[in-house]
């Protein structure tokens, strides 16, 4: 199971180069995404991994931590480095964190 880190860490190592990776719906991600987000919908994720990059940190989130969960275990399954943000789109949205639809 890939670690978890909270929206504050999942922010940090986004700037440090990490790319997030939000594996929510179509219309999830229309109501509202961090601005630098890579979205990767679960539904379409085996057609999405040629977009998601090798070298680099993947750190996955959804709405509230439990798909993007799913994501990050088979992505790291798969040979792909991630996190999970655990409390997805809600824990970063009450962390401050920018949001934009």
């Amino acid at each position: 199971m890939p670690a978890e880190v909270d929206a504050l860490e999942a922010a940090r190592l986004v700037h440090d180069g990490a790319v997030l990776v939000d594996v929510r719906e179509d219309d999830e991600w229309a109501a509202g995404h961090a601005p630098y987000a890579l979205h990767a919908p679960m539904s379409r994720l085996r057609n999405e991994l040629d977009a998601l990059p090798t070298d680099r940190l993947l750190v996955c989130i959804c709405h509230v931590g439990q798909r993007s969960a799913a994501v990050a275990a088979a992505l790291e399954n798969a040979g792909y480095d991630t996190v999970n943000a655990a409390g997805g789109m809600q824990a970063w949205e009450a962390a401050g964190l920018p949001v934009v639809t």
